[in-house]
């Protein structure tokens, strides 16, 4: 991505020395950052730590370098604004358009992208001083993100945790790589999301497994949840990534697991996302123990397999059944390579076709594309045969146009 100019607001929270990992991780990506945080910040960071992660001087007040106009001139001149963290305090003065300091002036100011994550007590989210708040910056067009639940200060947990710096900086890349806002269009939405390779073990050293790393829906069930939905993540292997904030997440093994959660949820939910890639076979039994190398004389072991059940087609078929009268859109996932039979398209046409979902999202896989890799592109394929690309980006780009066409579909009364 082209370097960007960013701001990066501190308010006065004790999760202020999180906003540290932020600039630095901005900084990293090549980005031109300069910190404004507010006097209250600066009580639990000093200015230093953030000149020193920026490279850029950090101011508070409007009277500092008065000849460059600098409360005007950062919030026109930025590409995004981000705060981090965002307090009560700070949602409350940008509401009303307070300009009492430098950070609040660049808000007023800034015609750009306005990131906000929250940090606060549990109480004071939910207050509903904070949630109208809330409420008016999101209709203002500012992007405020869930905050996460978790230990807050002392003893205290609950709702209200700064989300992890890798959430904000992935949050931050996307408004930056799309040429729209992110918009809060699927508040009420239910959804359901799965993620990840299943495992279907051989003995308990081994599993049949794939290369999927559940970074795709990861990020597809991220940004539904800062777009206003419920959602809920069933989660295969995938590889230690952190959770995504404001998620219910349930975390499964092997192909049958993920059945039974599917089951067990899907009634309730208004879109199922299927991204996870759930094994096609597995072992008819299980050995017990280890099962050993032996000498050449032994000969080679044979594992046999049996299909597994295909969740996704099985959640279209209950669907047309009745028995899951709330679902609205049911989503799946195609990885495909051509062959001498046809090209990826094809096969992910004949696909839909087969599974009988609403949607499909189709990726060309192979080095260094679609698996375990942070980057990916496309095709959106529709039951009522439309097609588009999804073009090359972050794999946040990529799940944020999939809630588009999700967010579309409802809109529409097709679903």
């Amino acid at each position: 991505m082209e370097p960007k100019r960013i701001i990066v607001g501190v308010a006065g929270g004790i999760a202020a020395y999180k906003a540290a990992t932020v600039v630095r991780q901005l900084t990293e990506a090549g980005h031109s950052v300069r910190v404004i945080p507010t006097e209250s910040a600066l009580r639990f960071v000093g200015a230093a730590t953030f000149e020193a992660l920026s490279g850029n001087p950090v101011h508070t007040g409007v009277w500092d370098d008065v000849h460059e106009v600098p409360h005007v001139r950062l919030g026109q001149e930025a590409d995004l604004v981000v705060v981090a963290p965002a307090t009560a305090d700070l949602l409350a003065r940008a509401v009303t358009g307070r300009a009492d300091d430098l950070l609040t002036a660049t808000l007023l100011t800034a015609r750009c992208p306005v990131l906000l994550a929250p940090a606060m007590h549990t109480e004071m989210w939910f207050h509903p001083a904070t949630v109208d708040n809330v409420a008016t910056l999101r209709r203002r067009g500012a992007v405020v993100l869930e905050p996460a639940s978790g230990r807050l200060t002392g003893a205290d947990t609950g709702a209200g945790r700064l989300p992890e710096a890798e959430d904000i900086t992935t949050f931050a890349q996307l408004l930056l790589a799309r040429t729209d806002a992110l918009p809060y269009d699927l508040a009420g939405v239910k959804a359901l999301v799965t993620a990840g390779g299943t495992r279907e073990p051989i003995d308990p050293v081994r599993f049949i497994g794939n290369r999927s790393s559940g970074k795709q829906g990861y990020a597809v069930a991220r940004v539904m949840a800062q777009r206003g939905a419920e959602v809920t993540l069933i989660a295969g292997n995938t590889a230690g990534l952190i959770d995504p904030a404001g998620v219910e997440v349930v975390h499964i093994g092997s192909a049958a697991q993920l059945k039974d959660a599917v089951s067990k949820h899907a009634p309730d939910a208004h879109v199922l996302v299927m991204a996870a890639a759930v094994a096609d076979f597995r072992p008819v039994t299980q050995a017990t123990s280890k099962i050993k190398k032996g000498p050449e004389s032994q000969g080679e072991p044979v594992i046999e397999l049996t299909r597994t059940d295909d969740v996704l087609t099985g959640a279209v078929r209950a669907r047309a059944d009745g028995q899951l009268p709330n679902m609205r859109a049911i989503v799946g996932f195609a990885a495909e390579t051509g062959d001498a039979n046809g090209d990826v398209l094809f096969h992910a046409r004949a696909k839909l076709a087969r599974k009988g979902c609403d949607l499909l999202v189709v990726n060309a896989v192979g080095e260094n594309r679609a698996f375990e890799v942070d980057n990916n592109d496309g095709w959106l394929l529709a039951a009522d045969g439309t097609e588009s690309a999804l073009e090359h980006g972050p794999k946040t780009l990529m799940a944020s146009r999939i809630a588009d066409a999700i967010a579309s579909f409802l809109g529409s009364g097709k679903g």
